[in-house]
């Protein structure tokens, strides 16, 4: 509970500042952290998604900027980086880049198999072991479960061998959530990687309730909706919920809104401005929202 007095100055502050560039630098903190159910091993909750951001050529321009980018990931404490044979040179580009900034021993390197067959799967995970320049992957996800019982199957042999520590599953769409839940209780999965945001809740409905129930892990992709979160606030000042819980962009905000479900373990956001990295990383600190408001910030990202 805050006084009246104590009101009035956040309420004021808040309105006075209008929607922030999102990539607005505040004092770091440490990054909140959560365990991953069926292991215990604890994971920053925020990560880096490499879809579009990272189908650079490393040694362009654009690789000069990712590179920065994932420089100032691990600074600020992240580590969960997230790939994908779909995203065209993503996995080279993170391999590269890592490996140049003698990041490769520290990150928590996750990608996919996206290919149908299992003779298939096999060699797209040779492969992504060699773009990402490592002998044992963190995570290796069935990506929109694609061929979801074979590539699994390859999964667990790579687990038995030591050269995939978890296994997961992997969707975008609300219209897949259903198939999601069936398949990760079937299979047992370790992880499962869905769309969540304040323009996109829907997995909060049941899925996110079931994966707790599962001890299954949570990586959520599109927090911001693809950037459809920011059209939708562009040129709006930031509700008072804002200054009480010490954000200072929609990107902060929304993110703690994310975060304040505790069955999310960790949000990819993706970016290869470092500017962009440094403002999502002050969202995955400091307090989290409660359930009012929480409700109240939704509304306002609602509209």
């Amino acid at each position: 509970m805050i006084d009246r007095r104590r009101w009035l100055t956040l309420a004021t502050a808040a309105a006075a500042a209008a929607v922030a560039p999102r990539f607005a630098h505040t004092a770091p903190m440490p990054l909140l952290q959560r365990a991953i159910p069926k292991s215990g091993e604890k994971l920053p909750v925020l990560g880096l998604g490499t879809s579009g951001s990272f189908d650079v050529d490393a040694g362009g321009s654009d690789g000069t900027a990712a590179r920065e980018a994932l420089a100032a990931f691990a600074e600020g404490g992240a580590t969960v980086v997230d790939s994908s044979p779909m995203y065209g040179r993503a996995e080279r580009a993170v391999g590269e880049l890592a490996e140049s900034l003698g990041l490769l021993p520290q990150l928590f390197i996750a990608t996919k198999i996206w290919t149908e067959g299992k003779e298939a799967g096999r060699k797209q995970l040779a492969q992504s072991h060699a773009l990402l320049k490592r002998d044992k992957l963190d995570l290796v996800q069935v990506h929109n479960l694609m061929d979801t019982a074979a590539h699994v199957a390859t999964l667990r042999e790579a687990r038995d061998a030591g050269t995939v520590r978890y296994i997961g599953l992997t969707h975008y769409t609300r219209a897949a959530h259903d198939a999601l839940e069936r398949e990760m209780v079937k299979h047992a999965v370790d992880f499962i990687q869905i769309n969540y945001s304040p323009l996109e809740p829907e997995a909060g409905e049941r899925l996110l309730d079931a994966a707790a129930d599962a001890r299954i892990a949570v990586l959520v992709n599109r927090p911001f909706a693809d950037g459809a979160l920011f059209d939708r606030v562009k040129g709006r000042e930031l509700p008072p919920e804002a200054a009480v819980l010490g954000c200072t962009s929609a990107a902060q905000l929304a993110l703690k809104w994310i975060l304040a479900n505790p069955a999310v373990t960790c949000v990819l956001t993706g970016s290869r401005k470092a500017t962009h990295i440094r403002d999502n990383l002050a969202g995955a600190s400091g307090a989290l929202p409660d359930a009012a408001q929480r409700k109240a910030i939704g509304a306002w990202f609602a509209g």
